[in-house]
C-alpha cells in the first residue's frame, strides 16, 4: 500500500493548503447542502451530515456557514439544487481512477473530468467499467510516533471496537472498518486516547497494481490532483501503487 500513503499524503497536505486557503469549503458546502436534503438536518440522526459537519469545523468552516448550508439543504434558504454523478475511467499505465462529483450541471462536469484524463493520457470509460474493483469502505489513519500502542495491542483495540482489519504503513496504521462502524470504531479508539489523524468513508481497491515507470507515476499524481482540484469533485478514488523507490517530483 505505499502508492496509496503516498498519494494519501499529498491529498491530506493539499487538504490543509486548501483549507488555509479556503477553497474547501465549496466541497463541503455542497456535501452539508447534498445530506441534509437526503437525510434531514439534524446530525444526530443523520450520519452523513455529522461527520461532513465534523470535516467542516476540521477545516475551520464558520459555524454560520454550516447552518446556512444545512437550512439551503432543507429549502430554508434559496441555493443551487446538486446532483451526485460519478465518472469511472483509467490513468496512464491502466490504473483504475474512480471519481465522485456533487454539480448543479451534470454536462459540465463530466466534460471537465473528460478532459483532465485525456490531458494526462488517460481515457474516460463507460458506467461501470472500473467501480467493481472498489468497495466502500471506513478508513482511519493512526500517526505511529503519536500512538504509544504497539501494532498488535492497536490491532486487538481495533478489532474489539468492530474494525475489519489493521495496515502497517512507514509512517501510520490503516485502519479498515464496514461503513456503518467507522463512527463507533473512531470513538472507541479516541476514548483509549488514540487519535485518528483521518477518519472517512472512502472507496478502497479490492487490489492494485504497481506503477513502475516515473513518468507515468508523475502523470497519474498529475491526474489526481488536477481532478482534486476541480469545484465539482468530491472524491477521487484510483488503484495504483508506486514504489517508494521511483524519484517523483511534482511541480
Amino acid at each position: 500500500m505505499a502508492g496509496h500513503s503516498k498519494w494519501a499524503n499529498i491529498k491530506h497536505k493539499k487538504s490543509r493548503m486548501d483549507a488555509q486557503k479556503g477553497k474547501i469549503f465549496t466541497k463541503l458546502a455542497r456535501e452539508i447542502s447534498v445530506a441534509a436534503k437526503e437525510g434531514g438536518g439534524d446530525v444526530n440522526a443523520n450520519t452523513r451530515l455529522r461527520m461532513a459537519v465534523q470535516k467542516a469545523k476540521e477545516a475551520n468552516m464558520p459555524n454560520d456557514n454550516i447552518q446556512k448550508n444545512i437550512q439551503k439543504g432543507l429549502g430554508k434558504l434559496e441555493g443551487e439544487s446538486y446532483e451526485f454523478v460519478t465518472c469511472e475511467g483509467y490513468g496512464p499505465g491502466g490504473a483504475a481512477i474512480l471519481v465522485e462529483s456533487l454539480t448543479d450541471n451534470r454536462n459540465r462536469a463530466i466534460q471537465d473530468i473528460r478532459s483532465l484524463f485525456t490531458k494526462y493520457g488517460g481515457n474516460l470509460g463507460e458506467a461501470g467499467c472500473v467501480k467493481w474493483m472498489f468497495e466502500r469502505k471506513g478508513y482511519i489513519t493512526i500517526n505511529k510516533e503519536a500512538c504509544e500502542w504497539d501494532e498488535e495491542e492497536l490491532l486487538l483495540e481495533a478489532i474489539e471496537a468492530g474494525a475489519e482489519d489493521l495496515r502497517p504503513e512507514d509512517d501510520s496504521y490503516e485502519i479498515i472498518t464496514k461503513p456503518e462502524d467507522l463512527e463507533e470504531v473512531k470513538e472507541s479508539l479516541k476514548n483509549k486516547e488514540i487519535i485518528p489523524e483521518t477518519a472517512e468513508v472512502t472507496m478502497l481497491p479490492h487490489t492494485n497494481m504497481t506503477i513502475n515507470d516515473n513518468e507515468v507515476a508523475i502523470q497519474l499524481l498529475k491526474l489526481m490532483e488536477a481532478l482534486e482540484d476541480l469545484d465539482d469533485v468530491q472524491n477521487v478514488h484510483a488503484n495504483f501503487v508506486i514504489p517508494d523507490n521511483l524519484q517523483i517530483k511534482l511541480d
